[in-house]
């Protein structure tokens, strides 16, 4: 049994996640923003096993929640065996959060690299230990603008979001590379384009696309969970690290996101919006 903490555990691919993992006895840790529905999801998954699952409750979009949250990880369990930073958003217009971030950097990129980094040594400790991201294709054609990771001028909701999964393939680069020889491994997959809530919040214009796009192309839940389980506790990736995955198998992801000046300026900022040391 391996003890899991999963961020956006409520639905989509997070939730069917819990459901395999759960199946097959690990402890979970399942984080989500609303209490209700976190509750609702934990008794939902406890319905089908005797695993232990607990609850814990963040906003992801405010760095002291996310604080608070590696807090009670740290103060709470005593091993973490597999960090899932799942949780994500889109957003079709500029959206700030309270700390003064665009929103879809914030909660896609920047709250699970400050998790990671203030629980990496309770990783550490728990080796071997597995890092997850999930990433997405829509970081392909897309770069970092170094110079406007708020995007304040020019905001599209589709680049920021693949801006956002593109940061994610490059700091798992950058912690696998951080982590060599601790038997902590750093990788971001792509769950497929997975028929979730996150497309609610697309236009109205958009919907009668998406509605075709779903029936056609899109994989289930179930599918894109599978995903992040086999990253999870497949023996065949124990050793794998600083990768990007695709239906299970290691995939070249964009030029940018295999270009590791970028993972180490990126990681500097990220710890400077974070107010953590670099």
């Amino acid at each position: 049994m391996k003890t899991m903490l999963i961020t956006g555990a409520t639905s989509g691919i997070g939730l069917a996640a819990a459901r395999g993992l759960a199946a097959d006895g690990h402890r979970l840790i399942l984080v989500g923003r609303n209490h209700e529905k976190l509750t609702a999801t934990a008794q939902s998954v406890r319905a089908d096993t005797t695993a232990e699952i607990d609850t814990l409750v963040c906003d992801l979009s405010s760095l002291d929640a996310v604080r608070g949250l590696a807090e009670t990880v740290r103060g709470r369990y005593d091993r973490l065996d597999v960090l899932a930073n799942n949780a994500g958003g889109f957003h079709m217009r500029r959206t700030e959060t309270g700390d003064g971030l665009e929103a879809t950097f914030a909660v896609n990129h920047l709250a699970g690299f400050l998790l990671t980094e203030l629980l990496l040594d309770l990783l550490r400790e728990s080796t071997p230990a597995r890092i997850l991201f999930t990433s997405s294709v829509m970081h392909y054609g897309n770069h970092l603008d170094f110079d406007d990771l708020q995007m304040r001028h020019g905001y599209s909701g589709t680049t920021a979001y693949g801006r956002s999964k593109l940061a994610n393939i490059l700091y798992a680069r950058d912690l696998a590379r951080r982590l060599t020889g601790t038997k902590v491994t750093a990788n971001a997959f792509h769950p497929g384009a997975v028929d979730t809530g996150i497309w609610d919040s697309a236009p109205w214009f958009a919907q009668p696309a998406l509605a075709l796009a779903k029936r056609l192309f899109m994989v289930s839940a179930e599918q894109g969970g599978a995903a992040l389980t086999y990253l999870a506790t497949d023996p065949d990736v124990s050793a794998v690290s600083g990768c990007y995955f695709q239906r299970n198998r290691v995939k070249a992801p964009s030029p940018a996101a295999q270009d590791d000046a970028a993972a180490t300026r990126l990681h500097r900022l990220c710890a400077e919006l974070t107010g953590l040391p670099e």
